[in-house]
């Protein structure tokens, strides 16, 4: 057996130098390495397994990091990280102060552009290779774009700009679902190699010239040209962008992929090349079931995924599968339109149940959005299952083609709030400051699975847009009942009443929006403060606010999401508007990026945990410990409060 390569590999450069035969053993261990670890912490398996050849062709091929790799879903890149100098950093994964599961420039010099959604490698890929062109720098710069990345409109319009420009651009499309179509094997591989040969190039491009004089002639040979390109592969799509199109080749042949690349790099203009692969390559039962194994939890690989003994809580996620299925059955308007998030978005057993009723229209949010509109238009009520993060790209359609024209759109936000291991990059922090400036639109924020339920049926009982924000995994445990019964629109409830006497002492109350509602009524325990889960940001139970302003002192305001612009920031401009003075005390997450880690320790740290509440109330109120909040002392208007 041949000694490991890999513990001795602590960047590219060492396997450039090795052979074919070195290539596949580096591979295995590159993929044993990736299961190893990912059954550890945790992780995105399937489409990392998958790309484990790709990656090593690229970094034999290319002179990273000078060559510029830029990977789209940014979840397939665990072999990349292997491969730059963090295989030992690789039981960190995810993890509170360890490496990202996506690329980050800030992490290391070959990851050259971060990215965790979708659909951007090409434009920053492009906006690299024109940089260098325009220094005087030569270096090729490659897109690695698959997972359904290509399906959004971003990476169309890149491809449209790409076409007419002159550099070293690569574009790889992984196809890991063989969208388009299979390899076709060794004659495949043979003409893979030969089409992005110079030889195929230059008679390409000599033909074009010579023929053009004579356009019958031309016309012949084009036609004969895309027909017989059109036996071994797709149709020329991406010629017409003006790539020279490559492929569709196996992802896992090195003995394919390496000369094909070493073809492509030395080609001028625009380059496609497309690859074939597999999620969950090499590993049985990632291959036989790849969306189980998307993101598994930690498991032993000898075994695979198991079911836990006890059912865990319903997840949010759940809840709103089921009430879909629900309301469909009760409502024949009901549409459901995810973007490519069917399991995420808990949209697998609606369609199943309702499939006439079901539309996943690819990583397109921004298409998503407006084909809601459309579909409103015409009388049917859509409910849009969408990530908050995700939402972001669909901002202008948001504002136009819903909200001006007040249709009747339900935004399902899942993953509001922290998210925990994905990070910055997929943590819902925004949604409530970008929803609530627009005209027309509610902002429900259940506390409980129970409360979403219900806040669905509120939303969907509007004339108007009303987005339902909730985060990631279950809740306190609260069962949704199985009615669709709604709660009153824009009404909060006071949850805990302060036992001061409006003669003993200032009392506070906390104003919670969602699931802090929950450690915020533990800290009021200790506080003797009063609670008022406030359910909705937008509109805001301004009646409800003002009672509880004249029978209070102080307000505090906490919320899983920005502080700025966030619900604190609407209970002021409220007390503001009705002419009232008030100390108030704004908790939520602050002005950064808050990175990956677990998300109770994320919390914890940010202060947005039972005893974080109850000292950000006690620093500001200059209480001591233990001690109920009782009276502010003369003259300490909270410090930072408003």
């Amino acid at each position: 057996m041949a000694a490991p390569l890999l513990p001795h590999l602590h960047d590219p450069s060492a396997l450039r130098q090795f052979d074919r035969a070195q290539l596949k053993q580096l591979a295995d261990e590159v993929r044993t390495c990736v299961l190893d670890n990912v059954s550890r912490t945790g992780g995105h398996l399937s489409s990392n397994l998958g790309t484990v050849e790709l990656t090593v062709a690229l970094h034999h091929v290319f002179e990273t990091p000078h060559d510029r790799l830029v990977w789209d879903v940014g979840h397939q890149t665990y072999p990349h990280k292997i491969l730059t100098g963090r295989r030992e950093r690789m039981p960190s994964l995810r993890q509170l102060g360890g490496i990202s599961g996506f690329p980050q420039r800030a992490e290391s010099e070959y990851d050259t552009f971060g990215t965790a959604h979708s659909s951007t490698s090409i434009s920053a890929a492009l906006g690299m290779a024109m940089a260098a062109k325009q220094k005087g720098e030569d270096r090729h710069s490659v897109a690695i774009i698959g997972d359904g990345a290509l399906t959004a409109g971003m990476a169309f319009e890149a491809l449209n700009n790409a076409g007419v420009c002159d550099c070293k651009l690569l574009v790889i499309l992984n196809d890991n679902d063989m969208s388009i179509s299979p390899p076709v094997g060794a004659l495949n591989r043979y003409l893979a190699q030969l089409m992005s040969g110079n030889f195929y190039a230059a008679a390409k491009n000599v033909g074009k010239s010579v023929l053009r004089a004579a356009p019958p002639l031309f016309e012949l040979a084009k036609r004969f040209e895309q027909h017989a390109k059109g036996m071994v592969v797709p149709a020329t799509l991406f010629e017409q962008f003006g790539f020279n199109y490559v492929g569709p080749i196996d992802g896992h042949d090195l003995d394919s992929l390496v000369p094909t690349l070493e073809n492509l790099k030395h080609l001028d203009g625009p380059q496609f090349l497309h690859v074939v692969t597999r999620k969950g390559q090499g590993y049985k039962l990632a291959e036989a079931d790849p969306v189980a194994y998307h993101g598994p939890s930690k498991f032993d690989p000898a075994v695979g995924l198991v079911k836990p003994a006890t059912a865990p809580r319903q997840t949010f996620t759940q809840v709103f599968g089921q009430w879909l299925c629900d309301m469909a059955a009760e409502d024949g308007r009901l549409v459901g339109i995810t973007p490519a998030m069917r399991e995420g978005s808990g949209l697998v057993e609606f369609e199943q149940r309702f499939p006439d009723r079901y539309y996943d229209v690819g990583i397109a949010e921004q298409h998503a959005v407006t084909f809601a509109a459309g579909l409103a238009c015409e009388g049917l009520k859509p409910v849009v299952a969408i990530y908050s993060t995700f939402l972001q790209r669909a901002y202008d359609q948001l504002i136009h083609d819903v909200a001006i024209q007040n249709l009747p759109v339900v935004f399902a936000l899942d993953r509001a709030g922290l998210v925990g291991a994905d990070g910055a990059t997929h943590a819902g922090a925004y949604d409530i400051p970008f929803l609530r400036c627009i005209p027309n639109m509610g902002i429900a924020c259940p506390s409980d699975e129970a409360e979403c339920r219900q806040l669905l049926s509120t939303a969907f009982g509007r004339d108007h847009p009303v987005a339902v924000r909730y985060p990631r995994g279950a809740g306190v445990g609260a069962v949704p009942g199985l009615t669709l019964d709604a709660l009153p629109y824009g009404k909060g409830k006071l949850r805990r009443e302060s036992k001061l006497s409006s003669g003993a002492g200032k009392r506070i109350a906390i104003l919670a929006f969602g699931t802090l509602l929950h450690p915020a009524l533990k800290a009021a325990e200790r506080l003797d403060a009063s609670v008022v889960d406030m359910r909705w940001a937008k509109p805001l139970d301004v009646d409800l606010l003002l009672s509880v302003a004249r029978t209070h002192d102080a307000i505090v305001t906490v919320e899983e999401g920005s502080v700025m612009g966030g619900a604190g920031s609407a209970v002021l401009e409220a007390l503001q508007a009705a002419d009232v003075q008030l100390p108030v005390l704004q908790l939520g997450l602050p002005d950064r990026f808050i990175e990956h880690g677990d998300p109770a320790k994320l919390l914890a740290a940010i202060g947005l945990d039972e005893p974080g509440i109850e000292a950000s109330i006690r620093a500001r109120f200059d209480v001591a410990a233990n001690d109920p909040i009782g009276s502010i002392p003369a003259g300490k208007t909270p410090s930072g409060a408003v």
